[in-house]
């Protein structure tokens, strides 16, 4: 049997997902179970990727496929697409497995021409609808399927109010849409060279290519990058009669969420707009009525509204996201789907769905993106100096958290601006989706137009943005840079701060505070903790850094870089004197200076981590770092060490190296200068017994860590050192306190010869980042020059160095672990690169057998989160 690529929506259900994609599968759901939902087909993610193999073009025999499915649509709804009497008009939307809030293209009321029109004004005695429903399908058609941009339109429409001496689109009369439509089709025509299509045949499959185009546009591509959707995937069209909101003042449409987006409350959330269609909600073009109304100007409407949004929570188990239309007072839904939510919703949310009985707590932890609970943690402003700070306006609180920065007025302003290291607010008229790369790179989003569901409004909420909308009293000069509020004019480059969590405006820059986190959190943290088996540690360097992860739930210290201890003004001198020796005693001397200073920073990290296990890596960096590069600073070492200015710049240009990273660094430096594992070794352990004897009910274990290990030989030599040290220290303190001596796998050959590395080592962990780059051969610090290139190319997806490479960087880590622990049952292994806080790269280290991860502070609940899903999934 051949492979079918289209569906009736009664032909499909909610778990042909990948199939239909999210927005077809949740069509056909609704229709099984009943509800009024205006009927189509889907066209399916094969028939996208189908159209990708052969040159962006649609096969003839998905084309008879899709014919035969308007057939079969025409006998359903008893319209003829292209009859004049009566005609069929359709919506065509995308719809991927992952929902893409906006990344996609859409087109609304095809299979209109000037002789449809004529006949629609004629039978429905409202000529105005009909002329509105042909001057938007011109609009959109041009824009998404010819890419003839909006602007030209929006400009015509903005001349013709203008002449007529109004202000919105809905005070235009039917004569004066019929010729802004005679208007858009010579644009059209002066823009594309040939005329508008009037083949409604024509326009569908020329709509359908358009969707299946979209999915590869610059901006579904980066939402893609950002929220782990493979490319692979591709999207589903679907094809769906019309609904008409735009008939007239007892039509209408809407967005509404079963519970509010914002806050997780559970209380109807959304917004409605009389005698329009859904775009007008979405794009924010205009700010509608809050959703309670509709039940004033509709009540029979909104009062079966009221019961299918509790027919589809009690079905989804979930908040959901809707848009509907009532057309002559009837309502049609038109999708539904799991509403996207800011991060303290959702945790509010789960937790009152288990309180409801809707769904049990492994289900509350599976169902939170772990990614957005990063948003939850960070600063909002200052509430003293808040008080003192006066309003300069408000708007709708769109997205919460705080946000100051400078002013910018475009997407690649705010790019740019970012990229030179400036915080920016971005304020525009209404975003759109062509702004994303613009919005991730501010701090946070004001906008002029749109209310709680526009554009702005939801992205900003997935991205877990700041982001006030709809400050109507912004008088807006975006060709000058600069807009005024409240009597006062904002140029480019003036401190703004916006709340997104109250909607206030504030003039000038106001300093944070760190975030204070509810209950619910604690609560869903402590479900999750429950069903993980990953332990879930930090990398701190600082007593303050330790004590952040612990209020975070830090199981111990996964890398702690006794590097970054010497770059302080009173130990540098040390470090530099210590590189400049010329002998043994005099390098001992030097390091003599650092012991005790590395001892006290030990027992402050100890003593933050209360007696949870603590890796320290031993000195890491090349010594070229350590050196100074000022002249004042090279003759301030040199009167120090005794030597010339010359001597000592011959000192650092005998430091130099070709490629540091693969350089004289690492165990490399313990192997040539074994007093510098000694010293570590000595502060270590010495730090180990003073906090033991202070804390008697704490079992102290410390882990001393070799990193860049690529020859058993090379860790066997520097082990010796470290435990001929330790041994003689703790014999001499009368303690039995155990310790252990591990490496870092980050160099290829230590995972190719794993199996005799852990005859050596009492654990591995896995320096993803350097690993990374070895594997891949390219630097993290020089590949921004040409990962653009590769994702635009579809050769990598993701940077490598943000989400572990499970086909090869993750094969050398599967094999290092099978290998070890092979040869060494009782082999410790854990992961410390940036991807131990990367929810998918958490689920491999989960499904590979690692002890635990080990992640930033600030990380450490993501991964807490992530490890418990990847259980959860284990199980199913």
């Amino acid at each position: 049997m051949s492979k079918k690529y289209v569906y009736l929506f009664s032909e499909g259900n909610a778990n042909m997902r990948e199939l239909l994609g999210g927005k077809g599968a949740n069509l056909a759901e609704m229709t099984n179970i009943g509800l009024p939902v205006p009927q189509g087909f889907t066209i399916t993610t094969e028939a996208c990727t189908q159209y990708y193999e052969d040159g962006q073009k649609i096969n003839d025999g998905i084309q008879a496929e899709i014919m035969e499915y308007i057939t079969k649509l025409e006998g359903i709804t008893g319209k003829q697409f292209g009859d004049l009497e009566p005609p069929l008009l359709a919506s065509v939307r995308s719809g991927a497995r992952a929902s893409m809030p906006g990344m996609m293209d859409t087109i609304l009321n095809l299979g209109l021409n000037e002789d449809v029109v004529d006949v629609l004004a004629k039978k429905s005695g409202n000529p105005r609808w009909a002329w509105d429903c042909y001057r938007r399908f011109i609009q959109m058609y041009s824009d998404v399927v010819m890419e003839v941009g909006k602007k030209y339109f929006e400009q015509l429409i903005d001349q013709m109010k203008e002449a007529r001496g109004v202000t919105q689109d809905v005070e235009l009369t039917a004569d004066d849409l019929k010729e802004l439509a005679g208007q858009f089709k010579a644009e059209y025509k002066s823009k594309i060279g040939q005329d508008f299509p009037t083949d409604p045949k024509e326009q569908l499959m020329g709509a359908i290519k358009a969707v299946f185009r979209s999915w590869d546009n610059p901006r579904a591509n980066v939402y893609r990058r950002d929220n782990d959707i493979p490319y692979s995937w591709g999207t589903a069209v679907n094809v769906q009669s019309m609904a008409f909101g735009n008939m007239g003042d007892d039509c209408g449409t809407g967005v509404a969420f079963t519970r509010n987006p914002a806050t997780g409350e559970k209380k109807l959330f959304g917004e409605f707009l009389t005698n329009a269609q859904g775009e007008d909600v979405v794009a924010g073009i205009r700010t509608p009525m809050p959703i309670s109304e509709m039940s004033e100007k509709f009540p029979e409407a909104f009062a079966q509204f009221e019961k299918v949004c509790k027919i589809l929570e009690d079905h989804y188990h979930d908040m959901q996201d809707m848009e509907f239309t009532v057309e002559n007072g009837k309502l049609y839904m038109l999708q539904t789907r799991n509403g996207k939510r800011t991060p303290a919703a959702a945790l509010k949310i789960a937790c009152d769905l288990v309180d409801e009985g809707m769904i049990d707590e492994k289900q509350a932890v599976a169902m939170i993106d772990p990614r957005t609970l990063d948003t939850l943690l960070h600063p909002q402003f200052d509430g003293e100096v808040l008080k003192k700070t006066p309003v300069i306006g408000s708007a709708l609180a769109a997205s919460p958290g705080a946000a100051c920065g400078k002013v910018v007025f475009s997407a690649e302003d705010a790019k740019t601006w970012a990229e030179r290291g400036e915080k920016v607010v971005l304020v525009r008229l209404e975003t759109s989706p062509e702004d994303i790369e613009g919005m991730k790179a501010a701090q946070g989003i004001l906008t002029v137009r749109g209310g709680m569901t526009s554009h702005a409004a939801v992205v900003a909420r997935g991205m877990g943005k700041c982001c006030v909308s709809g400050c109507g009293a912004i008088k807006m000069d975006e060709e000058n840079k600069q807009f005024e509020l409240s009597g006062k004019t904002f140029h480019e480059g003036d401190w703004l701060s916006i709340d997104g969590s109250t909607g206030k405006i504030y003039d000038g820059a106001i300093p944070t505070v760190d975030a204070s986190i509810g209950g619910e959190f604690g609560r869903v943290m402590g479900w999750a903790d429950q069903y993980r088996r990953l332990k879930v540690r930090t990398n701190a360097d600082t007593p303050h850094d330790a004590a952040q992860a612990r209020k975070f739930g830090a199981e111990g210290i996964g890398l702690c870089r006794t590097e970054h201890m010497f770059f302080d003004a009173d130990r540098i001198p040390a470090i530099r004197r210590m590189i400049c020796s010329d002998t043994v005693e005099q390098r001992e001397a030097a390091l003599a200076v650092l012991e005790p200073m590395q001892q006290s920073d030990f027992e402050g990290i100890y003593e933050a981590m209360e007696g949870l296990p603590v890796t320290i890596r031993f000195l890491d960096p090349p010594l070229h770092e350590f050196v100074p590069t000022e002249e004042a600073d090279i003759e301030l070492l040199a009167k120090d060490m005794g030597k010339s200015v010359a001597e000592i710049k011959a000192i650092i240009a005998g430091l130099h190296e070709f490629n540091p990273m693969m350089g004289h660094r690492g165990c490399r430096l313990a192997v040539t200068y074994p007093e510098i594992a000694a010293m570590q070794t000595r502060a270590v352990i010495k730090a180990a017994l003073n906090v033991q004897a202070k804390h008697p009910e704490w079992t102290m274990v410390p882990e001393i860590m070799i990193p860049l290990v690529g020859e058993v030989k090379e860790l066997a030599y520097v082990k010796k050192v470290v435990v001929e040290t330790a041994d003689a220290i703790i014999k001499e303190a009368g303690s039995n306190m155990k310790y252990l001596v591990g490496t870092m796998i980050e160099i290829p050959r230590a995972a190719l010869t794993a199996d005799e590395i852990a005859k050596q080592a009492d654990f591995f962990s896995f320096g993803t980042n350097d690993l990374t780059q070895m594997t891949f051969g390219f630097s993290r610090d020089d590949a921004g020059k040409f990962l653009d290139a590769y994702y635009d190319k579809k050769i990598y997806e993701n940077d490598p160095f943000a989400k572990l490479d499970q086909t090869g960087v993750g094969k050398l880590v599967d094999m290092a672990c099978k290998m070890g622990r092979a040869t060494n049952p009782e082999l410790h292994l854990g992961v410390c690169g940036e991807h131990g806080g990367d929810p998918s790269s958490v689920e491999f280290f989960h499904r590979t057998g690692l002890d635990y991860v080990s992640c930033s502070p600030f990380r450490v609940p993501i991964a807490r989160l992530a490890a418990a899903q990847a259980a959860i999934k284990d199980e199913k």
